[in-house]
């Protein structure tokens, strides 16, 4: 079935469908493990992300539901975040590295990376008891799908489409709020939470594609290379923090020079496109874009 809810049919087992999919695909990752415990835990981190836009889309209809999963969620994905999060800094250098201005800014780059792959290895070696936290992730998704049994939503198709409708326009509303802070002040928190909101937005256009499918592809296109931008922009801020509080990695002088020199010329460079890019996927107006989406479903479901 995939990632969507088709409004022909009963929306509960719909989400629960969904939801059971998600949650099936992060254990098997991570029992299996096919291409390694980091790119599991990744695969894993993504199929969380899917279930928590899932939840929040349907947060005010049952929200001590939404409340409880996000928690338990949430914290599942902590437990197994270092590995990921230190092979994540490798990516954004070589990230760094494929924009570099000049050969020592490069070779100084590829010398970061090595850097940090010790930095990733050492702390695989220094992970104790992983695999328990691998299967007690596993058994605590088990504990989220039978979670699913307890949620049910009003049979009511014009309800349903009400609350969709409502859901939409909250996340637009946050987005465009998330986009002015950016274009204020513009923080690393500012950029991370108009990150957040665009996920959401891009997977409510996957979810209810089925009421507008050349539409919904076309929009979720924009707002998936939207994310990947501010994606960018996220780890870049994760890095000089990297930098900042592990100073001792960096042993060579000019290397850290050329890394934060680079740090700071993407940033900026990426900060100005992803403004241009947001205000291209959030110029719709949200109550113009709830009403749509409600009377679509409407529609769609008849």
């Amino acid at each position: 079935m995939g990632y969507r809810i088709r409004p022909e049919a009963d929306f509960t087992e719909e989400f629960r469908i969904v939801a059971t999919d998600q949650l099936s695909r992060a254990i098997t990752v991570l029992d299996e493990r096919p291409d390694g415990v980091d790119e599991a835990i990744h695969s894993f981190r993504k199929n969380l992300k899917r279930l928590r836009s899932l939840y929040r889309l349907v947060a005010r209809e049952v929200p001590d539901f939404q409340k409880r999963e996000n928690a338990r969620l949430r914290e599942t994905a902590r437990s197994l975040s270092a590995i990921r999060d230190a092979a994540a800094l490798i990516g954004t250098v070589e990230y760094l590295r494929h924009t570099a201005r000049s050969p020592d800014e490069n070779e100084a780059l590829g010398r970061i990376i090595t850097v940090l792959e010790g930095r990733r290895d050492w702390i695989a070696e220094a992970e104790r008891g992983l695999e328990q936290r691998l299967k007690e992730a596993a058994g605590t998704l088990k504990e989220a799908i039978a979670s699913l049994d307890t949620i049910a939503f009003d049979g009511n198709h014009r309800k349903n489409a009400r609350m969709l409708g409502k859901s939409w326009r909250r996340t637009s509303l946050k987005a465009k709020a998330a986009l002015m802070a950016c274009h204020d002040e513009g923080t690393a928190e500012d950029f991370h939470d108009l990150r957040k909101r665009t996920y959401d937005y891009r997977l409510y256009h996957t979810l209810l594609s089925d009421v507008w499918p050349g539409a919904m592809k076309a929009k979720r296109d924009a707002a998936k290379t939207l994310v990947e931008d501010l994606g960018h922009i996220h780890d870049l801020v994760v890095l000089s923090e990297l930098v900042e509080a592990e100073p001792q990695l960096f042993t060579r002088n000019d290397d850290l020079t050329h890394l934060l020199d680079a740090i700071i010329f993407r940033q900026q460079e990426d900060r100005r496109q992803a403004l241009v890019k947001a205000e291209a996927v959030f110029a719709d107006d949200p109550d113009e874009e709830a009403q749509r989406i409600e009377l679509l479903w409407l529609a769609t479901g008849n």
